[in-house]
C-alpha cells in the first residue's frame, strides 16, 4: 500500500466520478481552527450549538442548575460561525438527517455516545460530538499514512481535510458487502456486518456474487485509478447496487471474514461460495449463530483503563490495582480489630466460667445467636454470674435469690 493509493480513496477524489451510483453528499473544507478543535483534548461544544439545541427542546432556565464552584476552571467554548452556518445549510438540503465522516473514516466507534446509538445527525452539535469522540477521526487527522511502504515518520503529505455530510438513508445491514479487488479482479466478498447471522444469505449468495461482479465490470472497472482497492456496496434489490465507499487495499482496512495474509497472496482463496470458475471471487458470510464475531466497536465504549487491565498491556495499572486491593484489605483488618476490642468490653457483661478440670480459666461470652451446651455440674464446679444491666431490670420484681443452677441462666430468648 502506497501513499497515493490512500489519497485516491479520499471521498472528494472518487465521489465526483461515481456520484450517480452513490448517496447524495456535501463536502465542506475544514477550517484550521476546527481541525485544531478536533485535535484538542476534552469535549466542549460551541455555545451556539448548545443554545440552538436548548431552544428547540424548549428548556427553561429554571429547569437547569447553574450553580458552579467558583474555584473550578471552565474550558472556553469554541466558535465557528461561518463553518457552522455551512453545516446547517447542508443538513437542511439533505432532508434534515445526515451521516458524517471525514476524508476516509466515519466515527463508527463513537456511536455509543449518541442518543440512538447511530451516526444520524440532525444538527451541528450532533456532528461535533461524534467527531470529537472518535479515535477513527483522530487517526485520519494524525496518521493516515502509517501503513504505507513509501511513507516515513516525519514525511509531510499535504491533505485538504474535509467534512463529508451524506444524506441519511435506512440501510438493511444484511445487504452490505465489502469487496476486495486485486489486479483489477474481484478476489473476495465479505459480509459487512459479521456480528450478525442472516439465514437467508445462503440462498441469496449466488445472486449476490453475480450482482457485485456485474457492478464492478459495468460501473467501477477502469474508472478507479488503482488496480488494488476495496469498495463497499449496498444491495438494494436484485441487480440494483449502491456504492458506499472506497478503501485502501491493505491492513489499514478491516478485512472482516478474511485475513490480509490470504488476500495479499497471488493465490486463489476459498469461500463459503465460489464463482463458476471455482477460484474467484470467494464469498464469505456468517453461516450460523455459532460463527458470529463480537461487535467490532464495543470496546470503544469501555474505559481504556479497564481494557488495559483485561489485556495486561499496562503492568503499571495492574500494580496500582493490586496495591488498592491490599490497602482495602488492610483497612478491613483494622475495622475487624476495632470490633474485637468492642467485644472484649462486652465480656465484662457476659458469663465467666471457672472449671477445675482445666488449669486455664476460660471466658465465654454467651450470645443469643449461639447454639451451646453447658458443661455438666460437679461438686468441684463453680458458676459465677456477673451483674448484667438487662438482667437487673428483669429481676426488679423478683426475689434476690442466688443462682445455683445452670437452668437459671437466660436462654437465647431472654427467658429463664
Amino acid at each position: 500500500m502506497k501513499v497515493e493509493q490512500v489519497l485516491n480513496c479520499m471521498f472528494s477524489r472518487w465521489y465526483p466520478v461515481f456520484k450517480e451510483v452513490s448517496i447524495k453528499s456535501h463536502i465542506i473544507t475544514l477550517p484550521q481552527e476546527f481541525i485544531d478543535y478536533l485535535n484538542a483534548d476534552g469535549v466542549v461544544l460551541p455555545e451556539s450549538t448548545i443554545s440552538a439545541s436548548a431552544s428547540e427542546e424548549q428548556i427553561s432556565e429554571d429547569e437547569i442548575d447553574w450553580n458552579t464552584d467558583e474555584d473550578t476552571s471552565t474550558a472556553e467554548a469554541p466558535s465557528f460561525p461561518e463553518f457552522e452556518s455551512r453545516v446547517n445549510y447542508c443538513i437542511k438540503d439533505l432532508s434534515g438527517k445526515v451521516f458524517p465522516k471525514l476524508n476516509w473514516s466515519a466515527p463508527r466507534d463513537a456511536t455509543w455516545i449518541s442518543f440512538d446509538q447511530t451516526l444520524k445527525c440532525t444538527c451541528p452539535s450532533d456532528v461535533y460530538l461524534l467527531l470529537k469522540s472518535s479515535e477513527f477521526i483522530t487517526h485520519d487527522l494524525s496518521q493516515p499514512f502509517n501503513h504505507c511502504e513509501d511513507y516515513k515518520e516525519g514525511d509531510v503529505v499535504n491533505v485538504n481535510y474535509q467534512l463529508v455530510l451524506r444524506k441519511w438513508i435506512s440501510i438493511n445491514p444484511s445487504m452490505e458487502f465489502r469487496c476486495f479487488v486485486k489486479d483489477n479482479k474481484l478476489k473476495a466478498i465479505s459480509q459487512r456486518h459479521h456480528n450478525s447471522f442472516y439465514p437467508f444469505l445462503k440462498k441469496e449468495a449466488p445472486d449476490v456474487v453475480k450482482d457485485i461482479q456485474g457492478f464492478l465490470y459495468h460501473v467501477i472497472d477502469r474508472k478507479f485509478p488503482d488496480s488494488d482497492y476495496v469498495f463497499d456496496v449496498y444491495r438494494q434489490d436484485q441487480g440494483k447496487l449502491l456504492l458506499l465507499d472506497f478503501n485502501p487495499f491493505g491492513p489499514v482496512t478491516d478485512s472482516l471474514l478474511f485475513t490480509w495474509e490470504e488476500l495479499q497472496k497471488n493465490l486463489p482463496i476459498t469461500g463459503t461460495i465460489e464463482s463458476m470458475s471455482g477460484q474467484i471471487p470467494a464469498f464469505r458470510y456468517v453461516q450460523s449463530e455459532a460463527n458470529i464475531k463480537p461487535h467490532p466497536y464495543q470496546a470503544f465504549a469501555v474505559p481504556q483503563d479497564l481494557l488495559d487491565l483485561a489485556s495486561g498491556e499496562d503492568p503499571n495499572k495492574l500494580i496500582d490495582l493490586l496495591q488498592m486491593k491490599i490497602q482495602s484489605q488492610d483497612d478491613s483488618s483494622s475495622s475487624d480489630s476495632d470490633g474485637e476490642n468492642d467485644d472484649s468490653t462486652e465480656h465484662a457483661l457476659g458469663v465467666t466460667t471457672h472449671e477445675n478440670y482445666d488449669s486455664t480459666p476460660q471466658t465465654r461470652h454467651l450470645t443469643g445467636a449461639e447454639q451451646r451446651t453447658e458443661p455438666e455440674l460437679t461438686a468441684d464446679s463453680n458458676i459465677a454470674v456477673h451483674s448484667h444491666p438487662l438482667r437487673d431490670l428483669e429481676s426488679e420484681n423478683q426475689t434476690d435469690t442466688p443462682v445455683e443452677k445452670v437452668s437459671d441462666l437466660p436462654d437465647s430468648s431472654g427467658n429463664t
